[in-house]
């Protein structure tokens, strides 16, 4: 059994790995309703912020943010071209009409700043438990989506012809830019 200390740092580059196939998802325009198997209509997209890191040597490390409603991502695609990964991401999740905005940190799948669609306010007292329930059930949404993303992510991952289909999907990506 592997102790919890050797398991994070064995696998957290999965996180980081991830978040940079989201991106790739993203801007390759990859069906995301397919794969979270609905007939919703379902977009994703890259917010308003990206942290990327790459490692330049043993103990040192390269750190790039992107920040700002009209920012562009050059940087980080320039950072992608020189081995960086994603570290965190600000995504916008939409769902029909409904629009969910979140940011998710590689390292520890954190979501934090969730926004959820917005909820009728009430000041009736029979109301305000529905109110609680439709806001857990917009959360839980987000939590199920990430989840699903992230299982899709691990059949590509420990598939076969990752080295060969998958990563090679990736890098011709990021040579595109």
């Amino acid at each position: 059994m592997l102790d919890i200390a050797t398991g994070y740092n064995k696998y957290k580059f999965l996180g980081n790995d991830f978040l940079t196939w989201i991106w790739f998802l993203i801007e390759t325009n990859r069906n995301i309703s397919s794969l979270l198997k609905t007939k919703d209509v379902v977009t994703l997209e890259v917010g308003n912020s990206i942290v990327l890191e790459n490692k330049l040597g043993d103990k040192s490390k390269e750190k790039i943010t992107i920040k700002g409603d009209q920012a562009g991502l050059e940087e980080g695609t320039t950072a992608l071209k020189k081995g960086a990964w994603v570290t965190q991401i600000n995504l916008i999740f939409k769902i029909n009409k409904d629009e969910y905005k979140f940011t998710i940190k590689g390292e520890s799948f954190n979501i934090t700043g969730l926004k959820t669609p917005k909820t009728e306010l009430s000041k009736k007292e029979d109301e305000i438990e529905g109110l609680v329930l439709e806001k857990a059930f917009f959360c839980f949404k987000i939590f199920e989506v990430i989840d699903i993303l992230f299982l899709n992510y691990l059949e590509q991952r420990t598939a076969d012809d990752w080295n060969s289909k998958g990563l090679q999907d990736v890098k011709n990506w990021i040579g595109s830019f």
